[in-house]
């Protein structure tokens, strides 16, 4: 009897694994978890929501031996939401017209500056260290957010997944770093943090900003959406260089 409740529910599981629905789920609830988990230790920069979320997927795939290919066509639906989500970055922009015209000159002397520097610099690195044409255009992109990055980098012929995972990898270390780094330098200005961590770790970095406060968070939204379109321009020009 046993035995056949067991394999009954193998056979259940065999058959969920396969459904795209679980994998949204269970990609829905590990972040849920993930994000309770942040809380509850107070936002600690180390405690960051996607980096635990992924280490929760990867323990479920990695125990019920499932390939990546069948957890996408789950996680798809979420990967799709990225788009929209990247459009309605323009909302907070213009909400905040008024205080981003204010301070028009600083915001855009700090854009193409952090920008150029976000690409320059991790050309420079990639091509000291040796690496292969399709890695550099992949690594390129990494400061802005990953429907923008991917899309660029696949123009460019480097690898798009390579470069998502370049994108996340930016994200969290700039989530982590920015609240200490800041306290470091002495900046008290809200505008100004969310603005830098914005344009240098867009969407995570964006969202680390919005849980120390609401004008970083802000400030980090248009950032993020306007370092994605320039950065989408001044790429195809700077790698030329290399």
């Amino acid at each position: 009897m046993a035995e056949n409740e067991t394999s009954g529910l193998f056979e259940v599981w065999v058959y969920l694994s396969q459904t795209p629905l679980l994998w949204l789920t269970a990609t829905l609830v590990a972040y849920v978890v993930a994000d309770g988990i942040s809380q509850k230790l107070n936002r600690h920069p180390l405690a960051n929501p996607v980096v635990i979320a992924a280490g929760i997927l990867i323990v479920i795939l990695k125990t019920s031996g499932t390939s990546f290919q069948t957890y996408f066509e789950g996680a798809q639906f979420v990967h799709f939401l990225l788009g929209p989500a990247t459009v309605a970055l323009a909302v907070p922009l213009f909400r905040n017209l008024p205080k981003v015209t204010s301070r028009i000159l600083p915001v855009l002397a700090a854009l193409f500056a952090g920008s150029i520097t976000a690409i320059l610099s991790a050309l420079a690195i990639g091509w000291a260290l040796g690496l292969p044409t399709d890695i550099l255009m992949s690594l390129a992109p990494k400061s802005v957010t990953t429907p923008i990055a991917m899309g660029i980098s696949e123009q460019l012929g480097g690898i798009p997944t390579l470069t998502a995972v370049l994108v996340i990898t930016t994200g969290v270390a700039g989530a982590i770093m920015v609240t200490p780094l800041m306290n470091a330098l002495k900046i008290q200005d809200y505008a100004a943090r969310g603005f830098a961590v914005g344009i240098a770790s867009h969407g995570i970095g964006t969202a680390r900003a919005f849980q120390i406060n609401p004008l970083a968070g802000t400030f980090a939204g248009i950032a993020m959406a306007l370092n994605g379109a320039l950065t989408a321009l001044l790429v195809p020009l700077i790698v030329r260089l290399f």
